[in-house]
C-alpha cells in the first residue's frame, strides 16, 4: 500500500494525465502507480495563467475525482479494500456529469453521487467509500502539509494538470461527496465569459454534423395560427441550439400545396369573386370562410402580382372562370402572407419544398411503382394498401383511395426519401401531436422502399395544442381567420401593438414548457410588467446590468475588460482574448449572492448542451429565469459602485459577465435583450 505522501506526488505528475484512462479496476491496478517521470522525458513548461485556464473549475474537479477514485480503487486508503477487478470505473465524462450544483450552501458548491453508484459492486458502504474519496481529494492538494510542491523544471514549476480547486471535500449521507470550490476557482468562472462571451458554452463547428430541420410546414390555405407559432418558435430555437453545439442546420419549410384542401381554397376564392358568401347554400361545403378569402378575391380581380419566398412571381389573371389561375394566385398570395408573418416573428428558412413538385417531377409515381414491384403495396376492396404491419405498424395503411386520390402519407414518403437522397442523415420534423400516427406509417413506408434509410429517420418533435386566454376567458377565433386565433393577432395582442414586445413574449412563452405538454397562453400575463412575467423578468435583469455598467462610467475604465465589453459593445460582443486585458481580482467575490451567481453562470454550457441534445428549448428558458433570479438577488443585496476599487471592479466584472450570458441566452431563443426598460 502506498503512503499518502507518495500518492499525492504521483497524482500531481503530468505523465499520469497523458495516458488514456483505464476502463476497469484490473486495468487501473496494472496502471497504478504511474511510473515516475524520467528527467527530460517531458519538456518542462513554465506554469502560466493560460495553461491553467485550459480547464474549467468543474472539469478540474472531475479530473481530480477520477484520480482520487483510481487511487482508492488501487488500495491506497487503509479504510477501503481495493476494488474488485471486474468493477468498471467511470471515465472523466461520466464523472463530470455526476457533478451537480448543490441546493444548499451548507452542502458545498458541487456534489457527486459516484459512491452511491459504485458501493454495491465494490462491496463497501457508500458513505465509507465517499469518505475515502474525499480524503484522497484533500490529500493531493499542493498547499497541504503532506503534499509536495509541484516538480521543478529548468524554467521553474512544471505546468501539469490543474490542481483540484477545492477548499474542502467531505462525505455526506447516504454517500455523496460534497465539494467546496476555492474563491479563486469560483472567480475564474468569469474569465472565459469576459474574454470571449459569444464563444462561452458553444462547441466548434463540425462538418459531419449536418441536420435538416423541418418545421411550420403549414398548408397554404390560410393565415398561420397559434399552433404554427409554437412550431416556429420551437424550430427556430432548436436550430439555434444545435448550431451552438457545432451542427450545420438547414431550416426547411414544406408546403402541402396539392390535394383536396387546395381545391377547396380555389373554389372558396372563386365563390367570393362571384359574390357568394359563406352563408349562401351555394358556397362550397368544405370551403374556407374567413375574411382573408375576400381579400384574396379582391387582389385577384385587381390583377395584383405576388412573389412568395424562393418562388417566381404570380400575377392574377382577373378571370373568375379560370379556376387554375385562381388556385395558383391564392396559393402564392397565402404563401406571401405566411412569409410576412414568419419574418415578423423573426424566423427564417433556408429552403422551401413543394408537395406539387413531388408529383410534377414523378417522385410520387416512382414510390408507388417500386412498392407495387416489391409486393409491399397491394390492392384490396378497390384501394391500394401498404403492408406497413411488416415493419411494426399496428395495421396496414391505405395509400390510394377508391376514388383515386393518394393519402397524404404517400407524398410524405417521396419527400423524406428525397431528403435522404440529398445527403441528409439526420432529419428532424416538428409537428403537432395530432400527427403522432404519421411516425409509424412514414417509417414503415421508408423501410419498405429498401433504400438504406435508417429505421429512426426522420426524428420527430411533437407539440401539443395552445389555448389562448384573455381576461380569464378562452379566445377561440379571430375575425380575419374565422375559426382560430392567428399568430399575427397573438403577437399584436401580446405587445399591445408593439411588434418587438409582442414577438418577444410570444416566442418565449411558446418554448417555455416542454413541447409535449399543453400550454395556456395568458395574454394578460404577457402584457404585465411584473416578476410573474418570465420574459419581462429576464429582460429586466439584463437592463439592470446595463444600467449598472452605464453608471460605472470612468470608474469602469480602471479595468479594461468591462470597458471593452461595456454597455454599447454588448450589442456586438467581441473576444478580447488577444488584447492585453488585465482582469480584476475575481477571488474577492465571496459573498453568498456572488457565489450563487458565479455558479449559475458556470452552468450555462451545460444548459446549452442539455437543451440541444434533448431538442428542448425550455431547458434554456428555465436556466435564464434562474440566472435572472440570482442576479436580482445579487443586485438587491450587494452594492456594486463602491469606493473600494478592487472589489468594485470584481463586481463590475460579475455584472458584465451576467449581462453577456443573459444576452447570449435570449438571443438563442430569438428574444431581444433591451438595455433600458
Amino acid at each position: 500500500m502506498l503512503p499518502m505522501l507518495q500518492v499525492a506526488s504521483l497524482i500531481n505528475d503530468p505523465a499520469y494525465y497523458t495516458k488514456p484512462a483505464p476502463a476497469s479496476v484490473a486495468q487501473w491496478i496494472e496502471y497504478w502507480p504511474p511510473k515516475p517521470r524520467v528527467a527530460g522525458s517531458i519538456p518542462a513548461r513554465r506554469a502560466t495563467p493560460t495553461t491553467r485556464m485550459t480547464q474549467t473549475p468543474k472539469q478540474a474537479v472531475a479530473i481530480a475525482l477520477q484520480s482520487a477514485l483510481a487511487a482508492v480503487a488501487a488500495g491506497v486508503d487503509p479504510d477501503i479494500p481495493p476494488a474488485p477487478s471486474g468493477l468498471n470505473l467511470p471515465g472523466e465524462e461520466a464523472i463530470l456529469k455526476s457533478l451537480v450544483p448543490t441546493k444548499q450552501a451548507g452542502h458545498g458548491d458541487l456534489a457527486s453521487g459516484l459512491s452511491l453508484r459504485l458501493a454495491k459492486g465494490w462491496g463497501v458502504p457508500p458513505l465509507r467509500l465517499a469518505g475515502a474519496i474525499a480524503r484522497q481529494l484533500m490529500g493531493r492538494r499542493p498547499e497541504t502539509p503532506e503534499a509536495p510542491k509541484s516538480p521543478e523544471g529548468p524554467e521553474g514549476p512544471v505546468a501539469g494538470p490543474v490542481a483540484p480547486p477545492l477548499e474542502k471535500a467531505e462525505a455526506a449521507a447516504p454517500g455523496f461527496i460534497n465539494l467546496w470550490l476555492t474563491a479563486a476557482a469560483q472567480g475564474s468562472i468569469l474569465e472565459p465569459i469576459l474574454r470571449a462571451p459569444t464563444a462561452f458554452g458553444r462547441s466548434p463547428a463540425r462538418g459531419d454534423r449536418q441536420v435538416l430541420l423541418e418545421f411550420v410546414s403549414a398548408n397554404p390555405t390560410g393565415p398561420l395560427h397559434v399552433g404554427h407559432g409554437r412550431q416556429a418558435a420551437l424550430g427556430d430555437c432548436i436550430a439555434a441550439l444545435l448550431e451552438a453545439q457545432g451542427a450545420a442546420v438547414t431550416r426547411e419549410f414544406y408546403y402541402n400545396d396539392a390535394g383536396t384542401q387546395i381545391e377547396n381554397l380555389a373554389l372558396s376564392v372563386q365563390a367570393r369573386i362571384q359574390g357568394i358568401s359563406p352563408e349562401d347554400p351555394r358556397f362550397p361545403a368544405d370551403g374556407y370562410r374567413g375574411d382573408y378569402i375576400t381579400d384574396i378575391a379582391a387582389a385577384y380581380m385587381a390583377g395584383r402580382t405576388v412573389v412568395p419566398a424562393d418562388a417566381p412571381a404570380v400575377t392574377a389573371r382577373a378571370d373568375p372562370t379560370d379556376i387554375e389561375a385562381v388556385r395558383a394566385f391564392a396559393v402564392a398570395y397565402l404563401r406571401c402572407e405566411q412569409d410576412e408573418d414568419l419574418k415578423a416573428f423573426g424566423v427564417r428558412f433556408d429552403r422551401f419544398s413543394l408537395e406539387s413538385a413531388l408529383y410534377r417531377e414523378g417522385h410520387v409515381a416512382d414510390i408507388v411503382r417500386r412498392l407495387r414491384a416489391s409486393g409491399y403495396a397491394y390492392e384490396h376492396e378497390g384501394a391500394l394498401w401498404l403492408r406497413s404491419t411488416d415493419f411494426g405498424d399496428d395495421k396496414d395503411r391505405v395509400m390510394q383511395k377508391q376514388a383515386g386520390g393518394f393519402t397524404y402519407f404517400v407524398p410524405d414518403l417521396a419527400y423524406h426519401e428525397q431528403k435522404f437522397l440529398r445527403g441528409v442523415h439526420r432529419a428532424i420534423n416538428i409537428q403537432g401531436s395530432d400527427h403522432h400516427g404519421t411516425i409509424a406509417r412514414v417509417r414503415a413506408g421508408l423501410a419498405a422502399l429498401q433504400a438504406g434509410i435508417p429505421a429512426d429517420f426522420p426524428e420527430y418533435v411533437l407539440h401539443k395544442m395552445v389555448t389562448v386566454v384573455r381576461g380569464g376567458q378562452e379566445v377561440k377565433i379571430s375575425k380575419r381567420a374565422g375559426s382560430y386565433v392567428t399568430l399575427r393577432d397573438l403577437i399584436s395582442w401580446s405587445g399591445d401593438g408593439d411588434l418587438v414586445r409582442g414577438r418577444d413574449a410570444v416566442r418565449f412563452f411558446l418554448i417555455s414548457r416542454k413541447a409535449d405538454t399543453e400550454f395556456v397562453f395568458d395574454i394578460d400575463l404577457a402584457l404585465s410588467r411584473s416578476d410573474e412575467n418570465p420574459v419581462y423578468y429576464i429582460q429586466y435583469a439584463h437592463a439592470r446590468a446595463c444600467s449598472v455598467l452605464a453608471q460605472a462610467g470612468s470608474a469602469r475604465d480602471r479595468w479594461q475588460a468591462p470597458a471593452a465589453l461595456g454597455r454599447q459593445d454588448l450589442q456586438h460582443p467581441v473576444s478580447v482574448a488577444s488584447a492585453a486585458v488585465s482582469l480584476p481580482n475575481l477571488a474577492l467575490l465571496v459573498t453568498p449572492h456572488e457565489k450563487s451567481l458565479l455558479m449559475r453562470l458556470a452552468q450555462f454550457p451545460e444548459a446549452l448542451s442539455e437543451a440541444a441534445e434533448g431538442l428542448s428549448p425550455h431547458v434554456l428558458a428555465f436556466y435564464l429565469r434562474d440566472l435572472a433570479a440570482d442576479f436580482h438577488s445579487f443586485y438587491n443585496a450587494q452594492r456594486v459602485l463602491i469606493g473600494q476599487s478592487d472589489l468594485r471592479d470584481a463586481r463590475l466584472a460579475l455584472v458584465t459577465g451576467t449581462a453577456a450570458i443573459l444576452r447570449e441566452g435570449l438571443g438563442l431563443l430569438g428574444v431581444s435583450a433591451p438595455e433600458q426598460m
